[in-house]
């Protein structure tokens, strides 16, 4: 039997030093990694904090009463991040997302979102700006955060059996007030809403085909995500991962299914579509999407970085370290040396740990203790 282990760490203080160029180009749009992969999404965690306790994110054993979060002094101001967030659109950007913890628990969430809607690529195009929330206030929130100019929703949902969804958020939060925050966003005029499903094998896969016909024809495309070794306080198993190939099984013998191609580049979804009586893809009953970020790598395309609420970027969900942008705000630096310290960290970026552990198996995991994805976001 496979032991678990959920040591007690804090890797939030760890920063490494940003430097930036003597020589300044100007941002050209197109910076490439080591591995020649553009720099598209930018994620952006607004707090560390969340009103739920999922045991594969924030167990509740480690972030008790006790746990000290970040104080308000140490996270970046909405002025800095949308000053952030220029920067990174001038390189390429076309994606932001807002994540947290729980994002909604940041107060006046909608006057950052006024400020990142501003925001335009190189060519002039507008952002797409998405938040991904577990949808408790939801809403109440969703009109405001529409009227500011989110571009779109990502809602995480486990389980539409009550007893199985307040057993996975350990806070006994209701399944019915994640539903209502879902049809709050379809009222307010939110259209590509997309629902994530995290499988644990053992835990909710029972709901797998549940979820698949509740949103069937919503126009809510479903995503299942395989059950990710992130951070270091989940106990996370292989066990207990259900693998994509094995839930699109599961749907395909209830609701055919044809394979989709990629929506854009990088995508870590793979899409597959509902059919009509004839076996083709019928958009009108929707589609559903699988993310097999534990059996099927997809280092080769990803064109994420990711910056946690107190300023330090990260290369990898998987990173150990950031990078401290912060010190480079506050002291005073120009927009021109934010751009270049930016497109010189992403010239140097290598990482590609899920490939890397699919080519070593378990001695990958004893490298580094890794940052929790509740600090730097999905």
């Amino acid at each position: 039997m496979q032991e678990r282990i959920a040591p007690l760490i804090d890797a939030r203080a760890a920063g490494r030093q940003l430097i930036v160029p003597t020589r300044r180009t100007p941002p050209t749009g197109e910076p490439r990694d080591k591995l020649q992969r553009p720099l598209r999404d930018l994620r952006i965690s607004v707090t560390d904090r969340c009103n739920f306790r999922c045991n594969y994110c924030m167990p509740k054993e480690v972030f008790d009463k006790r746990y000290k979060y970040l104080p308000h002094s140490s996270l970046l101001t909405f002025e800095e991040i949308a000053r952030i967030a220029a920067a990174f659109s001038q390189h390429g950007v076309r994606k932001i997302r807002l994540t947290g913890g729980e994002p909604l628990l940041r107060k006046n969430l909608d006057r950052l979102v006024e400020q990142l809607a501003q925001l335009s690529t190189p060519a002039g195009n507008p952002l797409e700006l998405t938040l991904t929330t577990n949808a408790s206030l939801l809403a109440t929130k969703a009109a405001e955060l529409k009227a500011a100019g989110l571009s779109r929703v990502n809602i995480s949902l486990d389980a539409l059996d009550d007893a199985t969804f307040r057993r996975m958020n350990d806070v006994g939060f209701p399944v019915s007030k994640v539903l209502a925050g879902i049809e709050a966003a379809q009222t307010v005029g939110f259209s590509r809403i997309k629902v994530n499903m995290v499988v644990k094998r053992g835990t909710n896969d029972h709901e797998v085909i549940p979820m698949a016909r509740y949103f069937y024809g919503t126009g809510v495309t479903l995503r299942f995500i395989e059950y990710m070794d992130v951070g270091a306080t989940n106990g996370w198993l292989m066990s207990e991962v259900l693998p994509s190939s094995e839930v699109i099984s599961r749907i395909q013998a209830t609701l055919p299914l044809v394979p989709l191609p990629p929506a854009n580049d990088g995508e870590t979804a793979v899409r597959w579509g509902y059919t009509d009586g004839a076996g083709r893809y019928d958009p009108a009953l929707g589609e559903i999407g699988v993310i097999s970020s534990v059996t099927r790598a997809f280092c080769g395309d990803c064109n994420r970085i990711r910056l946690s609420t107190d300023g330090k970027l990260y290369l990898c969900l998987y990173a150990s370290q950031g990078w401290d942008l912060t010190r480079l705000l506050r002291a005073g630096k120009s927009d021109v040396d934010l751009a270049a310290a930016i497109a010189t960290l992403w010239e140097q970026r290598s990482d590609r740990y899920s490939e890397l552990r699919g080519m070593t198996g378990p001695a990958i995991e004893k490298t580094a203790r890794r940052i929790e994805m509740s600090y730097i976001g999905g």
